[in-house]
């Protein structure tokens, strides 16, 4: 019976370890392929070293079992001892051993010389003897074992058998392995330099949105934000670009705000001191002029302190939503005050006023702040309406909102203003703004308090055909 075994001398693993993801991906895309190839053909090349020695080895054993059983190497007059050397041979050439195991599972030669005269009872042994030929492969330790029998010419036809070992079955396949590795590293070295550049390649557009935007950071506002390269740095690029006009709007619309708050408060001033250095000036004016020029100043102060008044509410709605005093409110009782007290105006004008109420509404709101956002709805509607006309104020509601409509026959605003008028200190007219007493900060106090309520207002307005302001806010307070 012949044994043949070979040693695996060990494994290579490779590792790559990438900081950047992108060049992780590329890494990535590129090895796998070349790396499971490698694994496939080494796989490959392995079993077909281990079939060849295999084959080779049998074919080996077979030639020496067969003149073996011509020589009658096992009959007691055998004495040549060429048929050792050439089992000596036969197990250096393939880095091997031989050993010859008798009918009684006596070991009688062993090109090792370690275990003459030793029983042998291993399982492909026995098997051997029961007339089997075996080939065990042990994948952990990486060796086979190959057993033939050898039949003796005495009548009996006893079976002997042979057994050979190697330690270099597969050593062409860890050469092949060592020189894929080899091959793997500069391979790795070449993907990880076309991956940073290819990397870097693709990034550049990213960099120079980047240094874009550091640019508009650094207050630089009038920098173009252009980077079209590809579809998502266009799609920053005009959010970008959105978002630095919102913002130089912003800047605007605070340079505006300032001017027009040192405008409007400084107007009243101005005119009470025209009207008090012409009383001065007058040595005997008439008392009729005097109580014009003093109801004049006194309206004028009345103006002063009107614009004080809504800039102190516009500070107050601009403060955190913690200061909200939300309480259950009656809607329509509300709305049913308000009107009440903007009947006076609404007569004078000859504008008449309807409320319709199609549901009871009770909703969480803060009423003092609501009453002044709708009682600058409805108070602008009659400002703004033409003699004989009409405002009608809606209320509805459904199982998460209500709804106020506050629509009139009046003036209009054209379309190129709707915009705009909801800026503090903006006003479409600001003629007819002044002849009613206006500040240009009533629908801005009424957008920031409707907010603050989490709600929306929407305008629908046509010129010459009146306005619409639709207010829908929640039943529920959501803080």
């Amino acid at each position: 019976m012949i044994l043949w075994k070979k040693e695996r001398k060990g494994n290579w693993p490779p590792t790559f370890s990438m900081v950047v993801p992108l060049v992780l991906v590329i890494m990535a895309v590129g090895l796998f392929p070349l790396l499971l190839q490698g694994n496939i053909l080494s796989g490959t090349v392995r079993q077909s070293q281990i079939d060849s020695r295999q084959s080779e080895v049998l074919n080996q054993c077979q030639i020496l079992s067969s003149k073996m059983t011509r020589a009658g190497y096992f009959m007691p007059e055998y004495k040549d001892t060429s048929l050792n050397t050439e089992m000596e041979i036969t197990a250096d050439l393939y880095n091997g051993r031989i050993v010859i195991v008798d009918k009684n599972y006596k070991i009688v030669a062993d090109t090792f010389d370690l275990s003459v005269g030793r029983i042998n009872i291993a399982e492909e042994v026995i098997r051997c003897f029961q007339g089997e030929l075996s080939n065990v492969y042990n994948r952990e330790k990486q060796y086979f074992a190959q057993t033939i029998p050898i039949y003796s010419n005495t009548p009996e036809r006893t079976i002997d058998g042979v057994t050979a070992s190697t330690e270099n079955l597969i050593s062409i396949a860890d050469a092949m392995e060592e020189q894929s590795g080899f091959l793997d590293l500069i391979v790795v070295l070449i993907l990880g330099v076309a991956a940073v550049a290819l990397s870097r390649l693709l990034t550049q557009p990213y960099r120079n949105l980047a240094a874009m935007i550091d640019k508009v950071a650094e207050g630089n506002m009038e920098t173009a934000v252009e980077e079209d390269t590809y579809l998502e740095t266009q799609r920053i690029s005009e959010a970008v670009n959105q978002t630095i006009g919102k913002l130089r709007a912003a800047d605007q619309s605070r340079q505006e705000f300032v001017s027009n708050v040192s405008h409007e408060l400084k107007t009243p001033i101005t005119s009470i001191r025209v009207l008090a250095d012409s009383l001065m000036s007058m040595e005997e004016a008439p008392v009729e002029l005097y109580q014009e020029f003093m109801k004049d100043i006194s309206d004028e102060i009345d103006r002063e302190s009107k614009i004080i008044d809504d800039l102190l509410s516009l500070v107050k709605m601009d403060k955190s939503a913690a200061e909200m005093n939300i309480t259950q409110v009656s809607i329509n009782g509300l709305l049913e005050l308000i009107l009440k007290r903007i009947r006076p105006i609404a007569k004078k004008r000859n504008v008449e006023l309807i409320l319709e109420s199609i549901r009871e509404v009770s909703a969480e709101v803060d009423e003092v702040k609501l009453s002044l956002a709708l009682n600058n709805l409805v108070e602008n509607a009659v400002k703004y309406n033409i003699e004989d006309g009409w405002v009608r104020v809606t209320l509805d509601a459904d199982h998460k909102y209500f709804y106020i409509k506050v629509a009139d026959s009046g003036i209009g605003i054209p379309e190129e203003f709707q915009d705009r008028i909801f800026e503090r200190f903006y006003r479409v007219d600001k003629a007819r703004s002044r002849e009613t007493g206006g500040t240009g900060l009533g629908l801005a106090i009424t957008k920031s308090v409707i907010l603050m309520h989490q709600g929306t207002i929407k305008l629908e307005s046509k010129e010459g055909e009146g306005t619409t302001f639709t207010v829908k806010i929640p039943l529920t307070y959501i803080a």
